[in-house]
C-alpha cells in the first residue's frame, strides 16, 4: 500500500515511517522539507495520488491561539480535501488524552485540536484518531515552561507517559488496521502526578532545581483536574517505564532549559 505521513520527518514521524517501510509499504515522509506542505497545499495532490493511508502527525510551530487554531484548521481542511479527491481509505491522526474534556475549555491548544478532530469526523474518510498520553520525552519542556529561578510550580494532575518508541508503535499497528472511525487511547505503563515526573527526571540529569507542586499551575493553558490527561481502562499500554526510556534515550539526556 501507499501511506503518506504528515509531519514524517519529525519525532514520531520518522519512526513510524521506518515501521511501515519494514512492513512492506511505500511510504511518503510527507514535511514542508520534503516539498510537501499541508498547510499551503504544496505538492499536497501530487503526493495523494494513489495513497491508501495517510497518517497525519503534524503539529502547529506556534501555540498563539489565532496561529494554533489557523494551522488545525486549514491543514485540516487541505488534507481532507485531497484525500477525498485521491480516494484515500483510512484516515488517521494523533491528538491528545483528554481532548473534548471540559477543563480544556481553557486551552488554545486543544481547542484547537478539537477542531481538527471535527474536521476528520465530517471529512468523509474513514478515519481512527489516536488519543495518546504525553511522551516521556516532554519532560524537558515541562520543566522549562514552568521555570522560575532555582523553583519550578508543576501540577499536580496525574499524567501517564509514554514513550515516542511505543507512540510510533502504535501509530503503525492503527494505520495498518481498519478504520475506528472514532478514538483510540494509547499510554504509558504508569501513572503519577505531572510534578513527581518532572522531579524525577530532573533528578536523573542531575539538575538541582527543586519542584514545586501545585494544583493552580496551568498546563497548555488549563488548570487540570486530577484524570484530565489520564486514558480510560482500554487504552493500549506502551512497553517503556521511565527507568528504560530514560536509559535508551539520547535526548533525555540533553538537560531540562533554563
Amino acid at each position: 500500500m501507499k501511506i503518506v505521513v504528515i509531519g514524517g520527518t519529525g519525532l514520531i514521524g520518522t519512526k513510524v515511517v521506518e515501521r511501515l517501510r519494514k512492513h512492506g509499504h511505500e511510504v511518503v515522509p510527507a514535511a514542508p522539507s520534503t516539498g510537501i506542505n499541508a498547510l499551503t497545499g504544496e505538492g499536497l495532490n501530487e503526493a495523494m495520488a494513489g495513497t491508501d493511508i495517510v497518517v497525519d502527525l503534524a503539529n502547529s510551530p506556534s501555540f498563539e491561539e489565532k496561529a494554533v487554531m489557523d494551522f488545525f484548521v486549514t491543514s485540516g481542511r487541505n488534507l481532507g480535501a485531497a484525500e477525498k479527491k485521491a480516494g484515500v481509505k483510512h484516515h488517521v491522526a494523533l491528538s491528545v488524552v483528554g481532548t473534548g474534556r471540559p477543563v480544556f475549555a481553557q486551552s488554545a491548544y486543544i481547542r484547537a485540536k478539537m477542531a481538527q478532530e471535527q474536521l476528520i469526523r465530517d471529512g468523509g474518510v474513514p478515519y481512527t484518531i489516536i488519543h495518546s498520553t504525553q511522551f516521556f520525552e516532554f519532560l524537558n519542556g515541562i520543566a522549562g515552561d514552568g521555570s522560575q529561578g532555582q523553583d519550578i510550580r508543576i501540577s499536580t494532575g496525574l499524567m501517564q507517559p509514554i514513550a515516542s518508541d511505543d507512540v510510533a508503535d502504535a501509530v503503525a499497528d492503527v494505520a495498518l488496521a481498519a478504520p475506528a472511525n472514532g478514538i483510540v487511547e494509547i499510554g504509558g505503563p504508569e501513572k503519577a502526578p505531572m510534578a513527581e515526573w518532572v522531579q524525577r527526571f530532573l533528578a536523573a540529569i542531575g539538575d538541582p532545581r527543586k519542584v514545586i507542586a501545585d494544583p493552580k499551575a496551568p498546563y497548555f493553558g488549563a488548570v487540570l483536574e486530577p484524570d484530565t490527561l489520564i486514558p480510560g481502562n482500554d487504552a493500549r499500554l506502551g512497553k517503556q517505564d521511565f527507568k528504560t526510556w530514560f536509559a535508551r534515550s539520547a535526548a533525555a539526556k540533553q538537560g531540562a532549559k533554563a
